[in-house]
């Protein structure tokens, strides 16, 4: 299945092109022939678009396809295992396998040290369906039991922190991809700045293209690619998942050791004595030495200096300028630019000043002369160590995606036959929520909100239909008496013995695949652990 070709559709359906697959792993049962479908098609239920895929091609999410009559699912199943498992040269292995063809399947301690992702697993569409695996296991002699799918969401968005202090646009701009509306810029954060992307208004409410648009860019951000993005009235960016954020063409080195005010309390005693006046400037709260509290403290005396900006409390400003690419978050290049002057009956010539950024990135040493204007001066050892301090406080920029997303009633259907008490048991902490194995964050409130930093998760964990929505793993685990009180699907219970034997639950039996990968070094092991039992 590599032939690149255009999709087939239904009479109903959308138009498209597919990209490249691999070759055939997971087979799925076809829908009903259609009547007016071709004989030489086969129609996939697997999401409400009904593709009629001609043989030797995709569908439109290039996640089934037609080989030789049957409808087979693309991508192999992701098992997580404790540690990677290796080949006799001692090499990782991590190619795919066929379900039951691998030596060590049936071994207890391999099945103990395995755990079934939703990445691969197929979606429950059209929803009377249990899900792909609900696999039977054991942990410390209990009785568990891990629902396992990949749910099509269209209530779903990416939060993404950019940690920067550059000004990236004002807050609910439009944010854009390829002139598409995308998001929008949200509140900043502590050395922050957080973008709102994606969502089902994008995706759905506004034009073709902007669904289309918007559902490509959700993808590139959850298989943590890169994308570029912009913003009205701010910056252009490219950012990918835990890799540093590029504005404007420069990629960001570090976010800020604090407030100006904060860094102001953090080093002043060592710039006490070694400098007269010190000035970290700051987009939010720009610190002035001998005017704040820890200045005055350590008995300093107040230097005559006068600065713009909005005084908050005593050395603490706000709107000394504009917010900006420049110094601390601001629009200036040279530090002065907010300095008002000096009042000639308390600054003296030769008065030492710092003016310094948040970052570290900008600092000036300055020493007044007769007249009382700062002049440029060579800046003394022990002040620079003190300016290297503050970057060395600094942690590096980063960009972080994760995910947040609605698991609605088909979902959970693959669960349950009474949907609500899977979501009373997940909020009762008798279920645990994974994506991918990655620990997802179950949202307060009502229905099975979910959120889950996308670095956690396995490499190309998303997926996506036409419809347009984003496909995403999820996992549920539960002691087994959990599940039975719920309303679980108890007919559709095997062990993890059968899965790795026969592969998932909608099969025709033909050969099946799965790709074993070792888990993310921070998640927790194991992840099926629901939180009564950690």
């Amino acid at each position: 299945m590599t032939e690149h070709t255009k999709v087939d559709f239904g009479a109903d359906g959308v138009d498209g092109e597919t990209a490249s697959t691999p070759g055939p792993t997971v087979l799925e049962k076809a829908a009903p022939r259609s009547e007016r479908m071709a004989s030489n098609k086969i129609e996939c239920n697997a999401c409400p678009v009904l593709c009629q895929i001609s043989e030797g091609r995709t569908g439109a999410c290039d996640r089934y396809a037609n080989a030789d009559g049957r409808l087979i699912r693309v991508d192999p199943v992701v098992f997580l295992a404790r540690s990677p498992s290796t080949d006799e040269a001692g090499q990782k292995q991590e190619a795919a396998v066929e379900f039951g063809g691998s030596p060590a399947a049936h071994d207890a301690a391999t099945e103990q040290a395995l755990f079934v992702t939703g990445v691969g697993a197929s979606s429950t569409y059209p929803d009377y369906k249990p899900a792909p695996f609900i696999v039977a296991s054991k942990l410390d002699d209990v009785d568990m039991i891990t629902v396992v799918t990949e749910g099509i969401f269209s209530y779903c968005s990416f939060k993404v922190k950019i940690d920067t202090d550059r000004f990236l646009g004002p807050e609910q701009s439009n944010v854009r991809c390829h002139g598409e509306i995308v998001g929008h810029v949200s509140t900043a954060e502590y050395g922050s700045q957080m973008l709102s992307l994606g969502g089902v208004h994008h995706l759905t409410g506004g034009s073709k293209k902007e669904g289309r648009v918007t559902c490509d860019m959700m993808l590139a951000l959850g298989n943590k690619q890169a994308v570029e993005l912009s913003i009205d009235g701010g910056a252009s960016l490219l950012i990918r998942a835990g890799a540093a954020p590029v504005v404007d063409g420069v990629e960001e080195q570090r976010m800020r050791v604090g407030c100006g005010s904060a860094t102001i309390g953090i080093f002043a005693k060592q710039w006490f004595g070694h400098a007269d006046e010190v000035v970290v400037v700051d987009d939010h709260i720009t610190g002035v030495l001998t005017e704040h509290q820890a200045g005055r403290c350590l008995g300093m005396t107040r230097s005559g200096l006068k600065i713009r900006g909005r005084k908050s409390t005593p050395g603490r400003y706000f709107q000394v300028a504009n917010p900006g690419t420049g110094w601390g978050g601001t629009d200036i290049q040279d530090p002065l630019a907010i300095v008002e002057g000096f009042d000639p009956a308390v600054a003296k010539p030769g008065l030492r000043l710092l003016m310094v950024s948040t970052t570290g990135e900008h600092a000036q040493w300055y020493e007044l002369d007769e007249d009382l204007v700062p002049r440029i001066a060579p800046m003394p050892d022990a002040v620079r160590r003190t300016v290297e301090r503050i970057g060395e406080n600094c942690e590096p920029s980063l960009a972080t995606v994760l995910f947040l997303g609605g698991a609605g009633g088909s979902l959970r259907a693959g669960a349950t036959e009474n949907p609500v008490l899977l979501t009373r048991a997940i909020k009762q902490k008798q279920v645990n929520v994974t994506c991918g194995g990655a620990p997802a964050y179950v949202w307060p409130g009502g229905g099975i909100t979910v959120m889950v930093d996308v670095s956690r998760m396995p490499d190309h964990s998303f997926g996506t239909v036409p419809t347009p929505a984003i496909v995403a793993p999820i996992e549920f685990t539960m002691t087994y008496d959990a599940y039975r009180d719920l309303g679980g699907h108890l007919d559709a219970v095997r062990s993890l013995e059968s899965v790795l034997a026969n592969g998932p639950y909608h099969t025709d039996g033909a050969p099946l695949s799965r790709r074993t990968l070792a888990r993310h070094p921070d998640n927790p092991w194991p992840p099926a652990m629901p939180p009564m039992l950690g």
